[in-house]
């Protein structure tokens, strides 16, 4: 990419980021009643003319199959556990449903939670076992091409040129301004995506690729947390025979379900963002109730330590935990405009998915009520 089109596209991801935050959920203290989970989309990957990824040959296993067993299979779980929480399908037959659809059928249901089931495939028959994804920039060459081969299914649609914006599954570029969408929702999406990864290792005893960040356009155009499941490797002998058998898709359906049951618990009973612990120095006290503007850098599973060679020479990286997520903010800006300089070094230093938070009194407040508050200023 040259220079001036590289400083282009980098305006372009900006501004779409700066819309995005303006839209930031608040992260206040969770109350059970708001943040409770009422609706669930499931959505088996493929379907119809568009069988997904395929077997070795030996079973004529099929991913739209696979998938379609191990969603309806969770659906029956989480209904035995929850009878007042709503499972909805993007698809329960063989039937080819376009991606937009998937999307549209999980927003009119205001859904609290959406979850996409596939299987993986690869040109060698070694690689094995299984990831989730949440949206994000993509960390390696490796999870963008798993996107791209999910995309394509948008290249048997009709006019989909138009329903897309332009998204072209081959072009990088599109990709990577595709996954700035899901910043609202991706402390969420990474906290359940680690959730099953943790039921596949350890319960199930799956072979655990670990929780990755990609640009799928089934949970991009989303209004709830989601991720995307990829089970195993259909082109693996092994974990052909795994997958394409009823014992494991019903092993991989309770784990999920165990996951989910983990990830409503924490949601719904305890605090996302507590304030922080330390009290403001005396001479600040008289401005705790202002707007503060900060940029979110990161947003981990695991513990990083704030330290400046850990991000990228970033200093006064800031930490903030809650429902087992890490995120780690930089700056502390009284106005929008500031908080933009801020983004931009991050940027700069390589954080392409920077995004801008609002606190007030030590909490994260919704974007633009901040922005509100801090012209009242």
């Amino acid at each position: 990419m040259n220079g001036s089109r590289d400083g282009a596209f980098r305006a372009v991801l900006l501004a779409a980021a700066l819309a995005l935050s303006a839209r930031t959920m608040p992260q206040g203290p969770v109350q059970s009643d708001v943040n409770r989970i009422r609706t669930v989309v499931l959505d088996a990957g493929h379907g119809g003319k568009d069988p997904g990824n395929l077997g070795t040959g030996r079973f004529k296993t099929t991913e739209k199959h696979v998938s379609l067993n191990v969603a309806k299979l969770l659906g029956k779980y989480i209904t035995q556990a929850y009878p007042d929480v709503k499972v909805l399908y993007t698809r329960e037959d063989d039937r080819f449903i376009e991606l937009m659809e998937r999307c549209n059928i999980a927003n009119r249901a205001k859904a609290d939670v959406f979850i996409s089931i596939h299987c993986n495939a690869n040109d060698s028959k070694d690689p094995h076992g299984c990831e989730t994804y949440a949206m994000g920039l993509h960390k390696t060459e490796a999870n963008m091409r798993v996107a791209q081969k999910e995309n394509e299914a948008i290249l048997l649609e009709d006019g989909h040129e138009l329903k897309y914006d332009g998204y072209d599954p081959k072009d990088p570029e599109s990709i990577i301004a595709l996954s700035l969408r899901q910043n609202i929702h991706l402390d969420h999406s990474l906290l359940l995506s680690s959730l099953i990864q943790k039921q596949f290792k350890e319960r199930v005893g799956r072979p655990d690729r670990g929780v990755k960040q990609a640009g799928f356009i089934v949970i991009s155009y989303t209004t709830m947390p989601s991720v995307l499941i990829e089970l195993g490797f259909l082109t693996n002998a092994t974990e052909e025979d795994f997958l394409q058998g009823a014992e494991g898709q019903d092993y991989m359906a309770s784990a999920i379900y165990r996951a989910f049951k983990e990830y409503k618990s924490t949601v719904e009973g305890v605090e996302i963002a507590p304030p922080p612990t330390e009290k403001p120095a005396p001479e600040a006290v008289a401005s705790t109730d202002a707007v503060h503007f900060k940029v979110q850098v990161s947003t981990s599973s695991k513990r990083i330590e704030p330290v400046a060679k850990n991000f990228k020479g970033l200093e006064g990286v800031e930490e903030q935990q809650g429902a087992g997520l890490f995120r780690y903010t930089v700056g502390d800006e009284p106005t929008l405009e500031g908080a933009r300089g801020v983004q931009r070094v991050c940027r700069e230093k390589g954080f392409d998915g920077a995004f801008i938070v609002a606190f007030k009194a030590g909490v994260r407040i919704d974007l633009a009520e901040a922005v509100k508050l801090a012209q009242a200023q």
